[in-house]
This record gives C-alpha cells, sequence and structure tokens, in this order.
C-alpha cells in the first residue's frame, strides 16, 4: 500500500493541464452497451476507477483496447457474452452499478450487484431502480443483487425526481435513449457532466434535449450508433488545484480547465482574496502575500459550490485570518476528514451538517490517513502548507479520482512523492 510524503515547500508556479472528468467519463464508457458499433473516448483520464470499469465492461463482453497509459480507449460491444455484473466487480466502485439501465435497455434484462464505493453517506440507488419501473421493468433484489426485465423494452415515462440526483438522472437518460417513446426527467440534475453524456449521445444518434436544466427529454430511438467523443476536462480536479495554489501561494495556469463549470467556485476564491481570471487556454489562479479571508461555503447542487470541493476549501479555510462556516447539504457523512485535519493542527468544530473553522496561521506536519477521495486529496493540500514533513496514507482513495498527482504538483515547485508503507 502506497503512501504520499509531502514538505511544506511554499508556493507553486508555472502551469498544469487539467485532466478529462472522472464523473463523465464513467458515464460515456458505459454508454458503449447501448450500441454494437465502436465507442471511441478521448482524454480519458488513467484513475483506479476507470480501469475498474474497463474491467467490467470487458467482463459483460465488450471489447476493450486501452492500453496503459494512453488517453484514449476504444470500446465495442457489438456482442455481449451476459448481463450479469457480478458483486466481485460492483463493489469496487459505485459507477459501476450504471450498467443496469443500459444493458435493460439493450437486452431486456440485466442483474447488477448493489454498488460499493466511497463511505460518504447511503446513496441509495433507489430513485434510479423507481425510475425503471416507471418505464415498464420489472425489478427484483434478491442476495444483495438488483434483477430487471423488461422483455417487451422499455417505455418512456414522466420521472419527477424528489431532489436532483446526477446518478439518476444519469442513468435514467441512458436506459431513455432506446425506450419506446417520450421520457422526461423533471427535476432533474444539471451538471456539466450531464450536458457531456447527452452531447455523447446525441452524437450516437439519441434525441435528448435539456441537459443542463431541470427539465430533460428524452425521444426514444431504435438503434445508436458509434461515435468519438471527448471526454470534457475535471472541474473538480482544477478546482482542487485551485486550492492547493491558494494555500500555498504563487502563480498557476490551470491549462484546459472548464471555466463555465466553476463559477461558484470561483466566486468563492475571490471572496477568500485569490485572483481567478479567465485566459485564453484555461485559468489562472495567483495569491498574494498575506493570509486569506474568511468565506462561509453551502454546498448545492450545481451550479451551487460542489460537495466534491467541500473538504479541499475547509484545508484552505483551515490557515484563513478568521471564521468561517461550512454547512454539507448533499451528503450526511462528509466530515471524515475533519479529524484528520485536526492532527495537522486545523481547528474545527462539528455540529450536525455544519462545521467552524477557526484559521490558524500555520498547520505542523503530521501522519495522517485518507478516508475517502476527496478527503485524500484535502489533506494533501493542507500537507503543502504544514511546517515539517506529512505523510498521507491510504492513497488509493486518492488514485481513484486524480491522475498523476505528485507529478503535476511536483512540477509547479511541490515538494511531494509516492513511497510504500
Amino acid at each position: 500500500m502506497d503512501k504520499l510524503v509531502i514538505t511544506g515547500n511554499g508556493p507553486l508556479e508555472g502551469e498544469i493541464v487539467i485532466s478529462g472528468a472522472k464523473n463523465s467519463a464513467l458515464k460515456l464508457m458505459v454508454a458503449c452497451l447501448l450500441t454494437d458499433e465502436p465507442l471511441v473516448l478521448s482524454r480519458m483520464p488513467n484513475l483506479a476507477d476507470t480501469r475498474f470499469l474497463s474491467e467490467l465492461l470487458a467482463s459483460l463482453g465488450v471489447e476493450v483496447y486501452w492500453p496503459k497509459g494512453e488517453s484514449t480507449c476504444h470500446l465495442n460491444a457489438a456482442s455481449l457474452k451476459t448481463t450479469i455484473a457480478p458483486y466481485e466487480q460492483v463493489r469496487k466502485m459505485r459507477a459501476s452499478f450504471n450498467v443496469l439501465g443500459p444493458l435493460l435497455a439493450r437486452e431486456g434484462h440485466a442483474t447488477v450487484s448493489l454498488p460499493g464505493g466511497c463511505a460518504i453517506g447511503a446513496r441509495p440507488v433507489d430513485l434510479h431502480l423507481q425510475a425503471f419501473e416507471a418505464m415498464g421493468a420489472d425489478i427484483v433484489i434478491e442476495e444483495g443483487y438488483v434483477k430487471a426485465a423488461a422483455i417487451r423494452g422499455l417505455k418512456g415515462a414522466d420521472i419527477e425526481f424528489p431532489f436532483p440526483s446526477v446518478g439518476a438522472t444519469e442513468h435514467t437518460m441512458l436506459a431513455a435513449t432506446l425506450a419506446k417513446g417520450t421520457t422526461r426527467i423533471k427535476n432533474a440534475a444539471c451538471e456539466p457532466e450531464i450536458q457531456d453524456l447527452a452531447d455523447c449521445l446525441n452524437a450516437m444518434g439519441a434525441n435528448v434535449s435539456g441537459a443542463g436544466i431541470s427539465t430533460i427529454t428524452i425521444e426514444g430511438v431504435e438503434k445508436l450508433h458509434g461515435h468519438k467523443h471527448t471526454v470534457m476536462a475535471d472541474r473538480i480536479e482544477a478546482g482542487t488545484y485551485a486550492m492547493a495554489v491558494a494555500a500555498t501561494g504563487g502563480n498557476v495556469l490551470l491549462k484546459d480547465a472548464p471555466v463555465e463549470g466553476l463559477t461558484a467556485m470561483i466566486e468563492h476564491l475571490e471572496k477568500a482574496g485569490v485572483s481567478a481570471k479567465i485566459e485564453d487556454g484555461g485559468l489562472r489562479i495567483q495569491r498574494g502575500e498575506g493570509r486569506l479571508q474568511p468565506v462561509d461555503v453551502d454546498t448545492k447542487p450545481h451550479p451551487g459550490f460542489p460537495t466534491d470541493l467541500q473538504a479541499q476549501f475547509m484545508a484552505l479555510m483551515s490557515t484563513a485570518d478568521g471564521v468561517s462556516t461550512i454547512r454539507e447539504n448533499i451528503f450526511e457523512n462528509r466530515f471524515m476528514h475533519v479529524p484528520e485535519l485536526a492532527r495537522l493542527g486545523a481547528k474545527i468544530q462539528i455540529r450536525g451538517n455544519e462545521a467552524t473553522v477557526t484559521g490558524v496561521e500555520k498547520l505542523k506536519a503530521a501522519q495522517v490517513m485518507a478516508t475517502d477521495l476527496r478527503a485524500s486529496v484535502s489533506l494533501v493540500i493542507a500537507g503543502l502548507v504544514a511546517d515539517g514533513e506529512t505523510t498521507v496514507s491510504r492513497v488509493y482513495h486518492l488514485d481513484r479520482g486524480f491522475e498523476r498527482l505528485e507529478e503535476k504538483l511536483s512540477a509547479c515547485g511541490a515538494t511531494i512523492h509516492r513511497a510504500s508503507e
């Protein structure tokens, strides 16, 4: 098992190229199951999660050509050999569950294990299953598996979610592309990754409109065809590096950063005293001397402040000149990084879904442990500004969502390397 060793080493300077978005790539990959023609995805992030999913797709019979280290992935589901996704595969990552809808839409039946993933809340899949039932599927849950059947095919339906669930919106949209008739998703999530998925599906011959607003309409078609698609840049990765620069000071250009999806984060950084300027080719983050100003945050669905940047922003506020309040409104168990930040000297009090952060002048190095994907990178940010040598263990969490992180930070002057525990 690996760990990261970090020594606080002053400002970051240079350029960081933002990789393809993990949260988009995973849903784009399962779209290959909707057609018997090749789907080619470029700017694919080489991550543990995307590699796990490629293995699952291969086990279903998808031909996968994705050499190690390359950013173009070729997927061909011309002939599937099974519609069963076993626990051993799906447990590794929650997004694996999204093979259910495409398999159900194309083959008329599927058996998929209930998912695993980060322990940041219950995140039940009931909304996914209710949507498929509304579209005519018969669903039974037995021994940890979802068994779904729609032998006569899925049918269009009006589906209204009680809250804008990203996963349920994407999953329903995937399945509805091959349903008979019209499907309307009301109170749909509006994240940019949903627009990216819709763009790809439409290029494959689907008829999806309204992605990016609260009502999405899908006119079902009989068949989808192949396509070559470039995965959108990762706004969470871009936001993470922006906060690393803000924490350490310095001047870094985030090349290819999807600025239109980062409006809320940019507003919060500017309130803290950090310059975030749009440039041709990306977003330039620059912080002068002096301490950051405290800023309150409420996580909200897009276009609000992303829950996936909450832990990173908390690390940033740990050295601000004053008190900030961070409210987590999306997941009920996403403050697990707080005890680890406290080991580095952060002063944070939690009451329910609210964290009060009293900034300190300096953090101090310590041995800390990652608890989930975003928590792990918040500890990296804190380690970059702490006095001494910080070690972050269990970084397999980090490898699920950040491509070549230590390489990208080192190129900007950070002292960080990977070692075996």
